[in-house]
């Protein structure tokens, strides 16, 4: 059995400097109802804890290491841009080769600009969406998350055609009337807002495969609707692929699906493993960001040296033949696994998976909407996760967060995590 003595002392040294004893709070663990792991190091598809625990990771950083931890090309990348120097506030030319790189990964993107965050891109992305249209109204859907700016945290309001309300404190009620919510899955509820709010909508915002409530897949058909009524509307479609691209498919869930959205929101990949983010488009919609156009936006580490050229080596190594193709056997090899070893428990659990993303929900018959993903059984999820977390797999700590498989992960790992799986839901669902 781990201890985890030295995490422990840590977190509570952490509470005295730090809110919560934390700089994000996933990483909190109280959904799973525990004091949270300090990672010293990560190797492949693994990392270790300052108490010298070692874990299978399905966190991967949340995402962007795709390739596994301390990739030598990644790093040795770094390690040759950090000797000329880590910032300028001016133009470089890696910034040049990341956003032809991104153009050709997404034949949406005509033109792309860089930024620090995920939030930042989905913040600035709303941003030119309003000035590009002159209308004030956005919709997002219920449970899609695009990071912390106010108006994104907004919840459902009490019908379809109704405001939201703030999900957070300091957010202003006109920030939140301005932010109508639909559900994901059903077009109707977008239907109904459109018709509540004529010629006042500026942008559809979703994450088209759901990445934050865990992994939910879009009905057939749905993400087709939804491009098909905001052009009738003349209503931008912003594409939140911050999770998503990259890790669908190649060009992301608008490659998986054939669907071309107005603008994409991008991160986690493209920066290696370092703060980066980005929001590209229509060349028309792009341009009216300044210095071309009024609507302004601007970052002073924006394109940072260091970030690009990880990112520029992340992306050559996913340019490489049947690399994608790779990646997938290891999703499909994983998908088999544990829908054989969920078996002996009928319909208590729901599996979804798309290219390296999946969940396991504690629900029965599916999950398809934020509606389904809040009935799993939290409390069942946080016993799973302590189990797993004691036979060395560090999974999501949160029942409403995607696992993250990478190109790092063997055969033996994926073997490893369905064996301790079976052990812990024996002892949940028993």
């Amino acid at each position: 059995m781990p201890t985890y003595t030295k995490s422990e002392s840590l977190f509570q040294e952490a509470n005295q400097y730090i809110p919560g004893g934390v700089n994000s709070p996933v990483r909190a663990f109280k959904s799973v109802g525990r004091t949270p792991l300090y990672i010293d190091h990560g190797t492949d598809g693994h990392v270790f804890d300052v108490d010298g625990n070692e874990y299978i990771d399905f966190i991967s950083s949340w995402g962007p290491l795709i390739l596994g931890h301390a990739n030598p090309l990644i790093q040795d990348a770094i390690r040759k841009e950090v000797e000329k120097g880590t910032s300028y506030g001016a133009c470089n030319e890696h910034e040049v080769e990341m956003a032809r790189m991104i153009c050709n990964f997404f034949p949406s993107v005509d033109k792309v600009r860089m930024v620090n965050s995920g939030t930042e891109a989905t913040m600035s992305a709303v941003r030119l969406a309003r000035g590009f249209t002159g209308r004030d109204k956005i919709i997002k859907f219920d449970g899609c998350y695009h990071g912390h700016a106010d108006m994104f945290l907004i919840k459902a309001g009490s019908g379809l055609a109704t405001y939201g309300e703030s999900g957070s404190a300091g957010v202003t009620k006109g920030t939140a009337e301005d932010t109508l919510v639909a559900t994901y899955n059903d077009i109707s509820s977008v239907k109904k807002l459109i018709q509540a709010f004529p010629h006042q909508i500026a942008a559809v915002i979703l994450e088209p495969v759901m990445g934050n409530m865990g992994l939910i897949m879009p009905r057939e058909g749905f993400l087709q609707e939804l491009r098909e009524l905001t052009s009738e509307h003349n209503i931008l479609l912003i594409f939140d692929e911050v999770i998503s691209g990259f890790r669908a498919a190649k060009g992301g869930v608008q490659e998986l699906f054939g669907i071309s959205p107005d603008l994409t929101c991008l991160g986690k990949i493209i920066g290696g493993g370092l703060p980066v983010g980005a929001f590209g488009g229509r060349a028309d919609i792009m341009d009216h960001l300044s210095p071309n156009g009024r609507v302004y936006q601007a970052g002073t580490l924006s394109g940072n040296p260091l970030a690009m050229v990880a990112g520029i080596a992340m992306l050559r190594q996913l340019e490489s033949p049947g690399f994608y193709d790779e990646l997938e056997a290891v999703g499909a090899r994983f998908e088999a696994l544990v829908q054989e070893a969920i078996v002996p428990y009928g319909d208590k659990l729901s599996f979804n998976r798309c290219g390296s993303l999946c969940t396991l929900f504690f629900k029965s018959g599916g999950v398809i909407c934020n509606d389904d993903a809040k009935k799993s059984d939290t409390n069942l999820y946080a016993r799973y996760f302590q189990l797993m977390l004691d036979q060395g797999v560090y999974l999501p700590p949160s029942q409403f967060e995607c696992m993250f498989l990478s190109a790092a992960h063997t055969d033996e790992d994926l073997q490893r995590t369905v064996e301790a799986m079976s052990t812990a839901l024996a002892k949940v669902l028993a």
